[in-house]
């Protein structure tokens, strides 16, 4: 036997992923007598650094290579849309992620999803990869359920889904309706059906009226299940919820004041900021951000906090926000209202002259808010229009805070975060729930602020949560993939610019481009690229840095009324820093990489929820003017069609290929557009261009736009693009045969082509 260490062990396990108990293990490594105790304590300390995992009574894995036969518990659909999952033992789940990605001896017509378990054959890829596919579906957990409008008749009724990419219809049974009325939403859950016959379902959900004007919200609720209703458990326990005891220092006497939108109701950070007296740091400023201290009152294993959890965070819609907290707690015992005593958690910082920080140091005690102001009035009060609420607070707290923004900024244009400032769109409703009009929201030197102030409170806690060697779990924003990349370097040059292959990719190189871009017509193609070749932000225990931000540790600490991650944060401050009893406790700390993936999960649910929701009201929007025409560019080209988004609202919309001229369009991948077959005229993303808007669907939330305008000449420098086996863009008058086009099949005694379609567009 050679000596037996871990990595031997780890070793064995990941080269004999079918020899798993202790006697077999032992027998595999040639380990007898007394050295049976050695193995078993190896055993025992790697199980418990996470290195191997407890399949069964006497059943190990290395969590790196699973049993080759499994059963998965699939729990997520990645970014890619493929079902992941990983597997499960006695004690629970275990392993990596492990990708679906064939159907095996599958019953035909089944169907798995989140939630469903499998036995699998499972193995690794060259890509390094685990996938899995599926020999039985051992358990039902789940059942397809789909949002849509009900069309009621005699015998029950159709649903129509709210899904654009749902283009079925489903029957429903009179028995099976639950007395649904035309014109419901309602969501039904798919049954077992033939193949080539109708698909039928059941109504297991009544959600509202179609014509009530804020239905779109309650379509984006229900399609992306954001939870929206409290259970009475959690409301009572919110209500009687009592701030945990801990040693507090009095900041009361310090003018802290909260910046926020004009209509906000929770209000989780209020700053002041004051010239440092200390002679050794001259000119530098101290600056105070205080946070509510929502971790004295939301307790790990309380309801409260598992309700909380499951949100993830705070969802905003038009016409309504889905809390991740009560309203008791959210708009009032944890919000910072004005005049009133509460508990904070606060963060002192130094600046030096420069704007570099010098040092800080985290408190935990009460504050009084001074004021209310909303960005706009502490915008004009420093821009000399003061009203009188901001009068009294020019002297004494907006300009000393504008003063340290001076200061700060100056580190922060040196550090280069990537500037890409993306308008933000905003409904504006009336009380019924009609939309008024859509506008971009404006951005003031107060919101930079504000942001500036956070980020550093932020970087704060991440730097002294690992000063103490503490678990936390980080924001990051990983640099942009290599595909993505490529993609931006191959198009940039058919535009006269360049992305050096191999430099280092740093934001600063990505804001170079973007000035430059801004002096061309190109600049909304450029932003538009590069926008999409960021990666998403996303929560992880371990550090990556973060790439849009150009720092180093990074975690999000101000927002815990409404972000579950920053909460996690508050905790591990409390318990690294001793501040008090209620701190992360053990259970958290060995689940933060399980916690980070699920509030990335439920952070991009609540973004598509959000962005589904604006995207219906201004639908409902535009329906009005079915028409009308309109200046918008275009934001994506498909071998489809292309997607145009226009100027003044930012709605998006789509214009098929088929319906821009007779000629073939050609799908030019290199270089983002559409090329006309014959005379290579060109439509390319981001050229500015004229529509008029043919169809507004509020039920599925789509535009249909017909293009007004010319495309642009044929370049000589482009290649045409090659046409794909299976192009359909083609003119409506030129019938294909058997074999090739220009061969005509004749039907009828008039000889008309019989694959045309009467009535199309040209």
């Amino acid at each position: 036997m050679s000596q037996l260490t871990e990595q031997v062990v780890l070793e064995f396990l990941e080269r004999n992923p079918d020899k798993s108990n202790k006697r077999e293990i032992a027998r595999g490594l040639g380990v007898q007598g007394s050295d049976r105790v050695a193995l078993r304590q190896i055993l025992k300390k790697l199980e418990t650094e996470g290195a191997i995992a407890r399949t069964g009574k006497r059943q190990f894995s290395s969590v790196d290579a699973p049993p080759p036969k499994s059963i998965i518990k699939f729990e997520k659909i990645d970014e890619h849309g493929d079902l992941v999952g990983r597997c499960e033992g006695k004690e629970g789940l275990f392993g990596p992620d492990i990708t679906c990605v064939a159907t095996g001896g599958r019953k035909k017509g089944e169907v798995l999803g989140v939630g469903d378990k499998a036995l699998c054959k499972v193995g690794k890829a060259n890509d390094g990869l685990w996938y899995a596919k599926v020999i039985k579906k051992i358990e039902e957990t789940t059942q397809l359920t789909v949002i849509g409008l009900f069309e009621a008749n005699k015998h029950g009724g159709r649903v129509k889904p709210t899904s654009r990419k749902d283009k079925g219809e489903y029957i429903v049974e009179k028995s099976l309706s639950m007395e649904a009325e035309d014109g419901d939403i309602v969501r039904i859950a798919i049954k077992k059906s033939k193949p080539y016959g109708p698909q039928m379902a059941k109504v297991v959900e009544i959600i509202g009226q179609m014509d009530n004007p804020k239905s779109a919200s309650l379509i984006a609720l229900h399609t992306h299940d954001v939870p929206d209703e409290f259970p009475v458990e959690v409301i009572a326990e919110a209500e009687n919820a009592v701030a945990q005891t801990a040693d507090r220092e009095d900041l009361t006497n310090v003018p802290l004041i909260t910046i926020d939108p004009a209509d906000a109701r929770d209000h989780d950070d209020a700053v002041f900021a004051k010239l440092d007296d200390d002679e050794g740091n001259p000119n530098g400023w101290i600056v105070y951000v205080a946070i509510a201290d929502v971790a004295a009152y939301v307790c790990h294993g309380t309801s409260l906090d598992d309700e909380a959890y499951k949100r993830g965070n705070s969802t905003y819609f038009p016409d309504r926000v889905a809390p991740m907290l009560p309203e008791a707690l959210s708009a009032d015992q944890c919000s910072l209202r004005e005049n009133e005593l509460r508990e904070t958690f606060a963060v002192e910082m130094r600046f030096a002259a420069n704007g570099n920080k010098i040092g800080h140091r985290f408190i935990r005690g009460t504050m009084r808010s001074a004021a209310k102001l909303s960005y706009e009035q502490a915008q004009n009060a420093i821009d000399g229009k003061p009203d009188e609420k901001a009068q009294p607070l020019l002297e004494t707290v907006l300009k000393p805070l504008w003063a340290a923004y001076d200061c700060v900024n100056q580190a922060r244009s040196k550090r280069q975060p990537l500037d890409l400032d993306i308008p933000e769109r905003r409904v504006s409703l009336d009380k019924e729930g009609n939309v008024l009009g859509v506008y971009t929201k404006d951005r003031f030197d107060a919101h930079k602020l504000i942001e500036e102030f956070m980020i550093q409170a932020n970087v704060c806690a991440a730097e002294s949560l690992e000063k103490a060697n503490s678990p936390l779990i980080y924001r990051i924003h990983e640099e942009p993939s290599d595909e993505k990349l490529l993609a931006l370097g191959a198009l940039l040059p058919t535009i006269g610019m360049k992305w050096t292959k191999g430099a280092k990719v740093t934001a600063e190189r990505f804001n170079d481009l973007l000035k430059k871009a801004a002096l061309s017509e190109h600049e909304h193609l450029v932003s538009e690229m590069v926008l999409r070749s960021q990666s998403q932000a996303r929560y992880a225990p371990e550090n990556h840095g973060h790439f849009g931000l150009n720092l180093l540790k990074y975690a999000h600490f101000t927002s815990p009324i409404r972000r579950y991650s920053d909460l996690i944060v508050h905790r591990a401050l409390i318990r690294a820093l001793g501040l008090g009893p209620d701190g992360l406790s053990d259970v958290e700390s060995k689940r933060l990489e399980e916690i980070a993936e699920h509030l990335t999960t439920t952070e991009r649910r609540s973004m598509a929820a959000e962005r589904d929701a604006t995207d219906r009201y201004l639908v409902a929007f535009m329906s009005e003017k079915v028409g009308a025409e309109f200046q918008g560019r275009i934001a994506g080209v498909t071998k489809a069609g292309m997607f145009i988004r226009l100027d003044e609202s930012g709605a998006d919309g789509f214009i098929p290929a088929a319906r821009l001229s007779d000629e073939f369009w050609l799908y030019d991948e290199h270089n983002a557009a559409l090329v006309a077959d014959r005379s290579e005229m060109r439509y390319e993303m981001g050229m500015p261009v004229l529509v008029k808007l043919l169809e507004a669907t509020p039920v599925t939330g789509g535009l249909l736009f017909e293009m007004l305008t010319e495309p642009r000449e044929a370049r000589e420098d482009l290649m045409k693009p090659k046409r794909e086996r299976g192009d359909r863009h083609r003119r409506n008058d030129q019938p294909r045969g058997k074999k090739g086009r220009g061969k005509k099949r004749m039907a009828g005694k008039k000889g008309r082509p019989a694959n045309i379609r009467m009535g199309k567009r040209k």
